[in-house]
């Protein structure tokens, strides 16, 4: 594939080898795209380079998203090497874990405000540092789920927190359309990964998107991947501000 010959871009949020972000990541660069990626902490480090050593990321950089110094360091790394980005994904999200598995109307107010700094206004940051290096178009991608349009059991916090970051993509899409930005949201259904292991009863999730969907059967990281592809791609030149679902049409049913 080569469809994304030529392009250069960022991969924010991978964890671990089973991370959507990593699926994300083998996609771009099997369709020909130079990828840059970070990690979060030294924590994670060992889980995450031997995985930029697959495909080749020459950029990789450290990367707490509340940490200001960091990310301009990043999209400063990336102008000096590449002179400009092509495609973000911006896959990062987290929620306390005492306010994830409780009642949203119980959540705290700073547990609620970090999950919204981290797992959405961190979008919007990211996006103003994009933009300059982005003049000849580019394509913005975060990643959401369903508990942003339809209340999900266990979903907690993270169903108004989601809900808050696609209406962001929505106004990023309106505001950097003239700049031919695209900005999209992908919303994957229900797939095991160890971040989504914090939320409560998450198998019973899995358990029935895998039986109600109407193509049955579960979800992989590596179902996510093309579509992230396809939209970094100038096949996607004219998509924006659109939530792309990948879970097997379950977000149909009521």
């Amino acid at each position: 594939m080569t469809a994304l010959a030529g392009k250069k871009g960022l991969v924010i949020g991978i964890a671990n080898r089973d991370s959507i972000a990593w699926a994300c990541a083998k996609a771009l660069h099997a369709a020909g795209a130079e990828v840059g990626a970070t990690w979060q902490n030294d924590k994670a480090r060992p889980h995450v380079e031997p995985l930029l050593d697959e495909i080749g990321a020459t950029l990789r950089l450290p990367l707490d998203v509340q940490d200001d110094g960091q990310m301009q360091a990043l999209f400063d790394a990336a102008a000096t090497r590449w002179g400009r980005l092509d495609f973000v994904l911006h896959a990062v999200a987290f929620a306390p874990r005492a306010d994830l598995q409780g009642r949203v109307v119980d959540s705290s107010r700073e547990g609620f405000a970090l999950a919204m700094d981290i797992s959405c206004h961190s979008f919007l940051r990211m996006a103003r540092l994009a933009e300059p290096l982005m003049a000849a178009g580019g394509s913005l991608m975060t990643l959401s789920y369903l508990g942003a349009s339809e209340v999900m059991p266990h979903y907690g916090i993270m169903g108004p927190v989601k809900a808050a970051l696609e209406s962001s993509m929505r106004y990023l899409a309106a505001e950097l359309g003239p700049s031919r930005i695209r900005v999209n949201a992908i919303s994957p259904g229900p797939v095991r990964t160890r971040a989504a292991s914090g939320i409560a009863s998450f198998d019973a999730l899995v358990a029935d998107s895998e039986q109600r969907s109407p193509i049955a059967g579960a979800l992989l990281p590596e179902d996510v991947g093309p579509l992230c592809a396809f939209l970094a791609s100038d096949g996607a030149r004219a998509i924006s501000g659109c939530t792309l679902y990948v879970d097997g049409g379950h977000h149909i049913l009521n």
